[in-house]
């Protein structure tokens, strides 16, 4: 069991942060406070400043995830199931026609009516021609794509933002897709115009990049699970935590 954390994470409200930015800066808090019990930080650590904390307080995060962050090695059947159900993942050269229109997320913004109005948009492109698609982008994008219609031409995956490339890839659609799309960037309605497959390859050249996937995959689950259960067991003020309603993590 996880000892008690009872140290209180104020994440202030601040204008120039979202919400996500101050949900980071409290789970990131969480994690100090845990590390400085452990022993693995001094008692004496600066608390962040701006989010930004000492350089011995990283290391301790990362030993912390190192010690508590154990998982099972993935086997051979279970890479061997995930190669299944992924393998376009694992292609080489394939590319995309790409079109976008970019709703960029911006300090400030607020964000509900932000995916309101770009959700409103996709549905009345998807009910539309190509044209209308290349005036919405001029008009509504703000990457300077717009100015072309929202044309990214000819795309492979390592071209993008890796969170883009993974949700813009796994897509079988050709035409605008039926949901937004995520980024650093803000939200995004993509149009797959045109697809060029690539090679796919034996699994046995990619074993180990199925296994790190795999566990990278099993790390950032457990890491859910571990913040849940620390926000459980911690006074959280000035933004919204999911905590777990059991231990999770042993």
């Amino acid at each position: 069991m996880l000892a008690s954390v009872n140290e209180i994470v104020i994440a202030q409200a601040d204008e120039a942060l979202s919400e996500d930015q101050l949900r980071q800066r409290a789970y990131s808090e969480l994690l100090r406070q845990r590390a400085q019990q452990l022993g693995l930080l001094a008692a004496d650590d600066p608390a962040p400043e701006q989010g930004v904390m000492s350089e011995a307080a990283s290391r301790a995060i990362e030993a912390l995830m190192d010690r508590e962050l154990t998982g099972p090695e993935p086997d051979e059947a279970s890479c061997r199931r995930h190669f299944d159900a992924h393998a376009r993942r694992y292609a080489h050269g394939e590319r995309l026609q790409l079109r976008h229109i970019l709703f960029a997320v911006t300090p400030g913004v607020d964000v509900t009516l932000l995916r309101q109005r770009a959700e409103s948009q996709l549905i009345a492109l998807r009910a539309s021609d190509s044209a209308a698609f290349t005036e919405a982008a001029r008009t509504l994008s703000n990457c300077p794509s717009g100015a072309q219609g929202g044309q990214l031409g000819w795309t492979t995956a390592a071209e993008c933002a890796p969170e883009f490339g993974r949700d813009v890839f796994a897509r079988t659609e050709i035409g605008v897709l039926p949901q937004l799309v995520h980024s650093r960037f803000g939200l995004h309605i993509v149009a797959i115009d045109a697809r060029e497959p690539g090679t796919m390859p034996a699994f046995e050249t990619v074993r180990e990049a199925v296994a790190q996937q795999m566990r990278q995959q099993l790390q950032l689950s457990s890491l859910r699970q571990y913040l849940q259960t620390l926000v459980a067991e911690a006074h959280v003020e000035g933004i919204a935590l999911q905590a777990a309603e059991s231990p999770l993590v042993q």
